[in-house]
């Protein structure tokens, strides 16, 4: 027979004295199982795909060694700090990120845009995975096929390096209007975008790529099946095999000759950047985007953890961690950029590139001119995998989690045929992405969808936790949570510093808008605004919100913004026997006047954090003595 849970006494009202509560309170949401699981399911979801392909191209377009100083100030600005707002968020509620704004109702808009967002990140994102699954199978033969010209694909002007190296180069070869072999692989044959005539006209499905979609969607809905439970265990693997690959490739890199050549390039530091006002929004920019902040998957996955789990410890672990990712990955790039131009004659910067040009074009051409190299290829394309796929796990279970805690009677015991639904959905959205201009949509998406929105939804998360629910408040609630109150430098930035560098962050994006462009394409106009849109369909959520709560109010226009503004009744940690000091006898079914008495009589004794939280009850009648006064 199974044991009846246990009630604790101030869930149970007089009247089911028995402790058989029905279905009155939703199924349980469940927590990570083991230690390491949120900690390296963290560092899974800010260790991605930029850590390889945008931060080595940004440091050395943005003054090489130099840059690393812009890079720690802002890490230390709105990195650090935001990082551990999200997470102290999602562990005091336990709330994904549309349910936690009970903090203050009149802002769920902000959950809604942070929904909004990451759905559309998800969409071009598994895209993604999907070219590098392609270039994953394609890497399983003997000869590399975008080693030499000649296939069905290539053109005139294709120029093999190899015909260079082994011809008696006495002629000298013009190579500045050649293209290489993997060049026209990448989008002659995997794009296929002669195909398509622009955006507009995208041209028809590519089925071997909408197949490799089609497989990405299906592993990543196979590890969040289960939620937290099943992607918990996943990221053992996914969050520390790319390390090991990174390692491998770097002992490699590093053992080239001309390897010095392209790590020269990287690392020599140019202090005269420092005094551009670019290379100081880069820094930010890079910090922002890799640490994943606003992006709701933080919030989540702090969501799931106990009470008391030292997040301020992860805070650090997760975000160094990070950032030294990011440098030893350009050693890790650019010792093979130095062997590469070696080999071709030409100076790095001119095979130097970011983003998909980068890991498609580039490192693939580089892998060709190595012994062994599909071996070498097979690796480089599973580290990218698995770098991508915990970054993926992080978005869905965000969108997953954030519905599921709106409506937890009927999605929670629903939640693996609900995931299902939203997989689907996304990956049907993501369709276009694999026709043969679908690259024209995916450049849209990744220039639109996460730019200014993103900041608008960090800047009013920022403003109304320390303006509006009160910085008191919040450092109160950290107290209760982790025993300590955040120190000068956490509120100094949480006031001022991280909503201000964001402002500056938000002002140079529009002001330095440039139109969207692949290689010489240039989008139409209908494009842009399409674009644009999409970034501000997000931040009108906020208003919309707003308008939503005021609704649900009753009184004057003022009286009700200021009840919308409040928290919620419930608002607080999630557990009746957290729940000591303001938090007490809020919840539903708690009738107790002293709740700390009646859970020292349950649970025995004191233990450190019922100190804290006698400590915080007497800061807090010592705060109403000297208001009264």
């Amino acid at each position: 027979s199974l044991a009846q849970p246990v009630t604790p006494d101030l869930l149970v009202s007089p009247s089911s004295q028995d402790g058989d509560l029905g279905s009155a309170y939703p199924e349980d949401r469940g927590n990570w199982t083991g230690r390491l699981d949120f900690l390296l399911s963290c560092i899974g979801y800010c260790v991605g795909l930029g850590n390889v392909w945008r931060f080595p191209y940004r440091a050395y377009t943005n003054g090489g060694g130099a840059f690393l100083v812009p890079y720690f100030i802002m890490l230390a600005i709105c990195g650090i700090p935001i990082f551990f707002m999200e997470l102290s968020l999602g562990q005091f509620s336990s709330l994904g990120p549309l349910a936690v704004w009970k903090i203050s109702p009149l802002f769920k808009g902000v959950g809604m845009g942070t929904i909004l967002i990451v759905s559309l990140v998800a969409i071009y994102y598994n895209m993604i995975i999907a070219y590098v699954l392609f270039y994953l199978f394609a890497s399983l033969t003997s000869d590399l096929p975008w080693q030499h010209c000649g296939n069905w694909w290539n053109t005139n002007l294709c120029l093999d390096h190899h015909v260079i190296k082994a011809g008696n180069t006495t002629f000298p070869v013009n190579i500045s209007n050649t293209v290489s072999p993997s060049e026209e692989y990448w989008s002659r044959y995997v794009l296929h975008i002669q195909g398509s005539s622009g955006i507009g006209n995208p041209g028809r499905i590519r089925w071997n790529l909408c197949l490799c979609l089609l497989l990405s969607w299906t592993i990543v809905y196979l590890c969040i099946l289960k939620g937290v439970k099943s992607s918990g265990k996943v990221v053992y693997f996914t969050a520390t095999f790319p390390y090991l690959i990174l390692v491998m490739l770097l002992i490699r890199g590093v053992t080239l000759e001309g390897a010095w050549k392209g790590i020269r390039f990287y690392l020599t530091p140019q202090f005269d950047h420092l005094l551009s006002s670019k290379v100081w929004i880069e820094a930010a920019l890079q910090i922002f985007y890799s640490l994943g902040v606003g992006f709701g998957g933080l919030l989540t996955f702090a969501s799931y953890n106990t009470f008391h789990q030292n997040i301020y410890r992860d805070t650090f672990i997760v975000t160094l961690g990070n950032a030294i990712t990011s440098i030893l990955a350009g050693f890790a790039i650019f010792s093979v950029l130095g062997y590469m131009s070696q080999e071709l004659g030409v100076p790095v910067n001119q095979v130097a590139k970011a983003g998909p040009g980068l890991a498609f074009v580039v490192y693939p051409q580089a892998m060709t001119m190595l012994p062994l190299s599909p071996f070498w290829s097979f690796l480089f394309f599973f580290m990218l995998l698995t770098l991508g796929l915990d970054s993926q796990f992080a978005f869905m279970e965000t969108i997953v989690t954030a519905v599921t805690d709106e409506f937890p009677y009927y999605l929670r015991p629903k939640k693996a045929f609900f995931s299902a639904a939203i997989c689907i959905a996304l990956f049907l959205m993501g369709l276009i992405l694999t026709t043969e201009g679908g690259m024209y949509w995916l450049v849209l998406l990744d220039d639109y969808s996460a730019g200014f929105g993103l900041m608008v939804v960090v800047i009013t998360t920022c403003l109304v936790v320390t303006r509006v629910y009160g910085m008191k408040r919040f450092c109160r609630d950290i107290h209760m949570m982790l025993g300590f109150k955040p120190g000068p430098y956490f509120r100094a930035c949480w006031l001022i510093l991280s909503p201000a560098t964001m402002m500056a962050l938000l002002v140079y994006n529009i002001v330095k808008y440039q139109p969207s462009e692949y290689g010489s394409y240039r989008f139409p106009a209908w494009a842009e605004v399409l674009g644009i849109l999409m970034g501000l369909f997000s931040c009108l959520m906020i208003p919309a919100g707003m308008v939503v709560a005021v609704l649900r109010e009753e009184g004057t226009l003022w009286e009700r913004i200021q009840q919308a503004s409040r928290p919620a009744m419930d608002w607080g940690p999630s557990l009746e026997e957290n729940r000591t000091g303001m938090y007490v006898a809020t919840l539903a079914g708690s009738q107790s006047p002293k709740p700390l008495m009646v859970h020292m009589r349950k649970y025995g004794g004191i233990t450190s954090y019922e100190n804290t939280a006698i400590e915080v009850d007497r800061e807090m009648e010592e705060e109403e003595e000297e208001e009264s006064m």
